[in-house]
Order: structure tokens, then sequence, then C-alpha cells
């Protein structure tokens, strides 16, 4: 038998629920917090030891796992969780190898064999999203990014507008506009980096999903990528700050006109941190960035006439504007 109180609170004459769900209480100490026994699956009031509620069923694991057991013991019974991407959500049961003698018949052979049937489609669904997630571990992207990836490839894939196209490559495009849609974008060459695909394929894929998927991504800008390669360069939040006002100020005054927002972050970062006590060349700049020293140079040489006009009022030089590289 269950002892079962409701609670209830009167305001201006109109009773109030307070709890959805009743409560379970002990009718002689309805305040007393219930034992339970896990064993025998009892609820135990500990003021009177009356039983309040029995079969209570015990949710938790019917197992221990420990760190050194082996991989070959495991223990649990219900399967991987379920996928909703995929066509049946992925409930299957695989069984174990058998072991006794009832587990084979006359000729040895297993009398118990799985019989998963997996479609082709969810199958390659499936590969897809390993190579997703590998590539997101190798960059450091959180699980929201790799969710959204999935649902990309997933849309992509169905709709089967891409056909030719390698599912690695379709795979690399996807994950490249999550990272945008995201607002943590990264280029081309970082996601090249990661997979096995070229730049060139992965550009035209991407094309072709926003095309399919009549969907869009937001402009990239030189914001986007200064917070990033300043860390990745060990430079001061001074400096960081600077190179983010020369880029801001470098393209409202139309000084870098066609040139990439990667581009134009590396040459403002280069201005600042030449102009600070931490000095970085080029070619450390433009391995971070993945850009040519070329590249940085032709950007550097646009918005160096300028470069007075470039800093920030509150800038603490350690070089002065007029002795700066001139490249």
């Amino acid at each position: 038998m269950l002892w079962v109180t409701t609670t209830f609170i009167i305001e201006v004459g109109v009773a109030v629920r307070l709890d959805v769900l009743p409560r379970v209480t002990c009718p002689n100490h309805p305040d007393a917090i219930l034992v339970e026994d896990y064993r025998a699956g009892d609820m135990i009031c500990p003021e009177c030891g009356l039983v309040v509620g029995d079969r209570v069923i015990d949710v938790g694991s019917e197992w221990r796992t420990f760190s050194n057991d082996k991989a070959t013991k495991d223990p649990s019974r219900v399967g991987d969780s379920q996928n909703p991407l995929l066509s049946d959500g992925d409930l299957t049961t695989m069984i174990g190898k058998g072991t006794g003698a009832a587990s084979f018949d006359e000729f040895g052979n297993s009398k118990y064999q799985n019989r998963r049937t997996m479609s082709s489609s969810d199958r390659a669904m499936m590969n897809a999203f390993k190579e997703i997630t590998t590539m997101a571990d190798r960059i450091n992207l959180p699980r929201n990014i790799v969710d959204r990836t999935n649902n990309l490839f997933k849309q992509v894939y169905e709709q089967k507008s891409l056909k030719g196209r390698a599912n690695d490559a379709i795979a690399s495009a996807c994950l490249y506009i999550a990272c945008r849609q995201e607002g943590v974008p990264r280029t081309f060459k970082e996601i090249c980096a990661v997979s096995r695909i070229s730049k060139k394929e992965i550009g035209r894929c991407f094309k072709l999903i926003l095309k399919a998927l009549e969907t869009s991504v937001d402009l990239i800008t030189t914001g986007d990528f200064m917070s990033r390669f300043c860390s990745n360069l060990g430079l001061p939040k001074q400096v960081q700050m600077a190179a983010t006002h020369i880029a801001r100020k470098a393209v409202e005054l139309d000084l870098v006109p066609g040139r990439s927002p990667i581009s134009v972050a590396a040459a403002a970062i280069y201005m600042a941190s030449q102009a600070s006590a931490e000095k970085r060349t080029q070619k450390e700049i433009g391995d971070i960035a993945g850009v040519a020293d070329v590249t940085i140079r032709q950007s550097y040489r646009l918005i160096y006439p300028r470069a007075p006009d470039l800093f920030p009022a509150d800038f603490k030089f350690d070089t002065p504007v007029d002795k700066l590289p001139q490249l």
C-alpha cells in the first residue's frame, strides 16, 4: 500500500496545486524522509519503521564496471544508444560469442548468430559520421558542431543532389559550413589539413551544398580569426586589440579591396606585433594563418601608408610608426 499526499496552497480563496506528481509519505510522520531499501525494494519510514511502499523498481545499473576490466567483458545487454539520424534508429541487439556446448550444433557451427541487417545508405552515413567526428577531434571542435555537421550531411545524402561526389568531400564541406553557421569559422586549409580531400574539391562541394539546401552562411570577417590567430601566436591582449582595430579600420577606409579577410588579418597582426615588444615574423604568422609570406607582404604594403591612422589611440608603442618595416 502506498500512502500518498498532495500539497495545496490557498491564495485568495483559490486552491493552487504545487506539485504535479503525488509524493509518497508516512501517514504518521508525513515530514519524515523515507529510507529506501534497495535490496528488498521497500521504502521505510525512519521514525516508526512502517513500510510505506514496496516493490520499488531500481533504475540503477545492475553491475559495476572498473577501469581495469578487460575490453572483452562487456556486461551491457542493451546495445548502443539510439541514433535518430539513421532510418531505424540503429536499434539492434548483438549476440555474444557462445562458450558452452549448447551454443553449437553437431557440426560445430554456432546456433545463435547475428542477423544484423543495415542498409547501404545507413552504412554510408555511419562511415561519414565517424569521419566527421575524427576531423572535429583533430581541430578540437565541440560536440554541437559535430551534430550540426551530421544533420547537414544527412540532408545532402537523402536529397541525392551531389551524386558522384565522394562522401568524404561532402562531409568535409558540411563541417566547414557548420563551423561558419555556429560562429567559429575555420579556413579551407584547416579543414583540408584534417581530411583527405583537396581544397579545390571541398570548395566545389561547399558551393553545391549551399545551392542544394538553399541555405547561406554569413560572410567571414577579419574578427572571426583574430583572437584564434593571436592566441596561437602567444600575443598579449593589447596586441590582439590593436590588430583587430587595424584590420577593421583598413576595411572601413577601403585600403584592401579584393583581399581575403585572412590575409588582411595576418597583415594587421604583423603590423601590430612589429609596433609592440612581442614581435612576430611573417613566416610565424603565415604558418598559423595558413597564408604565404608574399600574401602578407602584399596586404601589408596596402595598409602601411595609412599606419598612423590605423592604430588605436591608447596603444603603447614599443617601436614608433615611422620605424615600422616598409617591406
